[in-house]
């Protein structure tokens, strides 16, 4: 029996395309080796790349102007959300999909064959999302939730603090603290390497994290909850049905895919082209950003995010979300690089000249 649409994988893309597809009338199935397995990570969007559709019980809490920190503190005057992460699985409903707990072994176009033999038919959406590999760039990160209540005062959500007050030389790996309240009781504080190859071990970042904090005035007791990160940064490609970060929606200077997976689901579902040559030049600059930093050295990461956070909100906007928008992507990177001290633009313009090798 054919099926209208077969999603490999449910973490949260392929649980909204899969949620989507039942809300516009289609026969979906739904292959996942733990379909009931349930979520841990803390996913978070600016406001505005969520859908419309979402079910207001998958936020958490919003920060109407969060900070960052380079050289010099900045006021991000655009609203972020964390998101619930048990809020936003129960609110993405499987009702009247089919679900079989089983491994995706081969997936085309036409449908898919699983690890048990079985094979069916139908519109693919590969959601499986990405292995693990040497030559993949990966996010790291490890963070710990406090009670409000241990604070003397409620620290402000930050994006990102490049503040060197984590116990690493200027000349080691860069790391910076995330700091987001996950609802009215409790905060996460997150270490995080943004990008590397290797990134940074949790051990580390759990050091640095500690020592941040006890600078800070906040000591830990070691029965806090935990939460540890790694995933690529590369290696998605658009096509031949991948969606979420196997296809492409990982966003390289961030590492943000959820709010994007969520809303492209019903482009998706109605079938539509997700890449077209705009978004395909987009992706590309990006990874051309992702490049350049991978090789500034770490005392010149606080450097570049303080003339990046030092844009225009709408050139800021346009990087970080805008898929299509070729032109502020271009002209992002233009004021950039204008705004950059002379040694990182040869950085960057080394990285820019290599955009069309892999990476």
């Amino acid at each position: 029996m054919r099926t209208d649409l077969i999603v490999c994988g449910l973490g949260p893309a392929g649980r909204a395309v899969a949620h989507r597809a039942v809300v516009h009338g289609l026969s979906v199935l739904a292959i996942d080796p733990r379909p009931e397995r349930v979520w841990t990570p803390t996913y978070a969007a600016w406001a505005d790349e969520l859908p419309g559709w979402l079910d207001p019980a998958a936020v958490a809490a919003t920060v109407a102007v969060p900070r960052a920190w380079a050289l010099r503190e900045h006021r991000i005057e655009r609203a972020y959300r964390v998101l619930d992460t048990a809020g936003l699985q129960r609110s993405l409903t499987l009702d009247g999909v089919r679900v079989i707990a089983d491994r995706v072994v081969a997936a085309n176009r036409q449908g898919v064959r699983t690890a048990s033999g079985a094979v069916y038919s139908g519109r693919v959406v590969d959601a499986r999302g990405l292995a693990r590999a040497p030559e993949r760039a990966e996010q790291t990160a490890y963070g710990v939730v406090v009670d409000r209540q241990r604070l003397t005062a409620a620290p402000p959500a930050v994006f990102m603090d490049w503040r060197l007050d984590n116990g690493a030389a200027a000349d080691e790996p860069a790391s910076f603290l995330y700091a987001v309240p996950l609802g009215a009781d409790t905060m996460l504080f997150e270490e995080t390497c943004l990008v590397g190859r290797p990134a940074l071990a949790p051990t580390v970042l759990r050091d640095r994290l500690a020592h941040r904090l006890r600078v800070r005035g906040i000591d830990l007791d070691g029965t806090e909850p935990v939460e540890r990160v790694r995933f690529p940064v590369q290696g998605g490609r658009p096509g031949d049905g991948r969606y979420g970060a196997a296809g492409g929606l990982v966003h390289p200077a961030t590492g943000y895919s959820v709010a994007a997976s969520l809303a492209a689901a019903d482009t998706v579902v109605a079938g539509e082209r997700r890449w077209p040559a705009r978004s395909r030049a987009v992706a590309a600059l990006r990874r051309a950003g992702l490049r350049a930093l991978l090789r500034l050295p770490p005392r010149d990461v606080p450097v570049f995010f303080e003339a990046f956070f030092g844009l225009p909100a709408p050139r800021q906007h346009a990087y970080l979300s805008a898929h299509d928008d070729l032109r502020g992507t271009l002209a992002a990177m233009a004021s950039l690089f204008a705004d950059l001290p002379p040694h990182l633009r040869t950085t960057v313009i080394s990285s820019v000249l290599g955009i069309t090798h892999s990476g």
